[in-house]
Order: structure tokens, then C-alpha cells, then sequence
């Protein structure tokens, strides 16, 4: 007895062009995908975790007022920059603030005078 068994094609032609109009429409539009985990024990929460997932495009992420991974200094090298010039300017300014409160070598040679 021979049993011709048929497999469907992984990726046909249809299918592909399914997929890729979904994930067009899923960046396009955006997709939120939201949950809660909760760990109790004799009615005493001991965890919660919230879960927010957001799917979109950089163009409708922006629109949509979500801008994070451009301060992240670890994403943009412009944040790094900038993280960099604060840093440098606030170890100058901590660096002046030494400098008028310790009498200068003049001073103290004066002084032993």
C-alpha cells in the first residue's frame, strides 16, 4: 500500500505576499500589544510585571511621540556626543570650584615667608 503523502510548499507565492503586506500594514499603522503577569501567594502579591510590546515603523513611532533610542547614548552617537559635552563641561566646572578653594602655590610660598 503506497501512501502519497503531499507536503505544502514552505513558502509559496501567496503566501509571501500575504506576509509581506501584513508586516506593511502592521509598521504602517502600528500594533500595541499590552499584558500583565502577577505572582501571588495566599493573597499576597509578591511580583507584578507589565508587559508593553509596540510594533511600528521609525516613521510612525516619531508621529506617534516615541522617540527614546535618540537620548539613548548606547543607540545614537549624537546622544553619546552630547552625553560626552555635559559630562566634560560638568567636570570643568567641578574642576574651577577646586581650583578657588585651594590657595595656589604662590600663596602658600608667601605665606612660609
Amino acid at each position: 500500500m503506497t501512501m502519497s503523502s503531499r507536503l505544502p510548499e514552505p513558502y509559496s507565492q501567496g503566501s509571501s505576499a500575504n506576509l509581506a503586506d501584513i508586516l506593511e500594514r502592521v509598521l504602517d499603522k502600528g500594533i500595541v500589544i499590552a499584558g500583565d503577569i502577577r505572582i501571588n501567594l495566599l493573597d499576597i502579591e509578591l511580583l507584578t510585571i507589565k508587559l508593553r510590546l509596540i510594533v511600528a515603523s521609525v516613521d510612525k513611532a516619531k508621529e506617534m511621540g516615541i522617540d527614546w533610542w535618540e537620548d539613548d547614548p548606547a543607540l545614537s552617537s549624537g546622544a553619546r556626543r552630547n552625553e560626552l559635552a555635559r559630562e566634560n563641561a560638568e567636570l570643568r566646572e567641578r574642576l574651577a570650584r577646586l581650583e578657588e578653594l585651594e590657595p595656589t602655590r604662590e600663596q602658600q610660598q608667601e605665606e612660609a615667608q
